[in-house]
């Protein structure tokens, strides 16, 4: 009797060691994977701010519909100004502006054109993958845009955001830390994901991650 007490206390201290062990582990290896898949995520969502921005500046708005953003990287061209030549110390004293230095033939321009993805990324990115969360199997960022207006002006602001959900890029990993983590961001009433922009205020496109 008194050796199967001794036996069931043993068992006993093993499974409370090891849950201990689990307790403090666990979040640790979880909040590990998390931060390493996020740095991938916000690269992703950084590219697509770039693409959004330059959309936009080439179209007058942004975009919601990722075909139609990866549709125009794919088959614009961007227009890149190269100037041969600068203007001396001597020049600007003299009050010579480039307009000027141009028609002398003291500066060259000269304009060329490069396929968008290269403009914007260099060459050889995989432009088809900008549409997919990282480790989502396959689910797809989230893109709105809007309009809003902002101060006592009433100037009108367009405005776009980004979205990846906790949900879609770490499902895979232990399901508690998740519904904790998502609980607590939303207690502090954060978005429970990385997102950039916002379509409710005008923010500069800023990431949550920043």
């Amino acid at each position: 009797m008194n050796n199967l007490f001794k036996a069931l206390l043993i068992v006993a201290a093993v499974l409370l060691a090891w849950m201990t062990y689990d307790s403090v582990t666990t979040p640790i290896e979880f909040n590990k994977e998390r931060f390493a898949r996020e740095l991938q995520v916000v690269s992703r969502l950084v590219d697509i701010r770039t693409a959004e921005t330059e959309y936009r500046n080439l179209n007058g708005d942004y975009t919601a519909s990722l075909d139609t953003l990866i549709n125009w990287i794919k088959t614009t061209d961007a227009k890149i100004v190269l100037k041969e030549g600068v203007l001396t110390d001597k020049q600007l004293e003299e009050g010579m502006t480039e307009k000027e230095a141009v028609k002398l033939g003291l500066i060259k321009r000269d304009t060329t054109y490069v396929p968008m993805a290269e403009s914007l990324y260099g060459k050889n990115y995989p432009v088809d993958s900008l549409r997919y969360i990282p480790f989502s199997n396959g689910q797809e960022f989230e893109l709105a845009k809007a309009e809003v207006v902002t101060g006592s002006a009433g100037i009108k602001v367009k405005v776009m955001c980004a979205k990846a959900p906790y949900t879609s890029y770490l499902s895979d990993l232990d399901k508690q830390e998740l519904i904790n983590l998502i609980e607590t961001t939303e207690k502090l009433e954060k978005y429970p994901g990385l997102k950039f922009g916002d379509v409710e205020e005008a923010n500069n496109n800023a990431g949550n991650w920043e």
